[in-house]
């Protein structure tokens, strides 16, 4: 089964290199594109970054952001709707109807996303998880919220 690129995923301000290869990874294989939003944490260049991602890094769709405001500015422009995971957000993200070029954005594995961006997004999403949990390997989230975004619009 061959699918067209229908999501985009975007990391913003990313800080382990191997959770970046493996989304990266991930996005090659889903035909997802993937937008890093800098400052990142470590040269988009590391090994750990490239072991994750293997020979899949050349097949990635990566587009780099300098910074949020060039990152909003791209996305203002194209007129696609910011679908921010955190774990500050009431709604599943089961429970959200995903939509063609859709943004689906993560936050910093230390630290998550400032206030700014909270109030950018346009749907906050979480990802329900066990009493006293803190929260979800980055990549393994991606990898969750991108299945069912793939499901809701391209495995039908």
């Amino acid at each position: 089964m061959t699918i067209a690129p229908t999501i985009h995923i975007a990391l913003f301000q990313p800080d382990i290199p191997g959770n970046t290869g493996t989304i990266l990874r991930l996005a090659a294989c889903l035909g997802a594109a993937v937008h890093v939003i800098g400052p990142e944490g470590f040269d988009l260049s590391d090994r750990a970054l490239k072991r994750a991602g293997m020979d899949y890094l050349e097949m990635a769709v990566l587009h780099r952001h300098v910074n949020w405001t060039e990152f909003d500015a791209w996305r203002a422009a194209e007129r696609k709707r910011l679908v921010l995971l955190t774990t500050k957000a009431d709604m599943p993200y089961v429970a959200h109807d995903f939509a063609a070029d859709d943004i689906l954005l993560f936050g910093r594995e230390s630290a998550g996303v400032p206030d700014h961006v909270h109030e950018a997004a346009d749907a906050r999403l979480a990802i329900p998880m066990a009493e006293g949990a803190r929260s979800i390997n980055l990549a393994m989230s991606v990898a969750m919220v991108a299945g069912e975004a793939m499901r809701q619009l391209a495995w039908r």
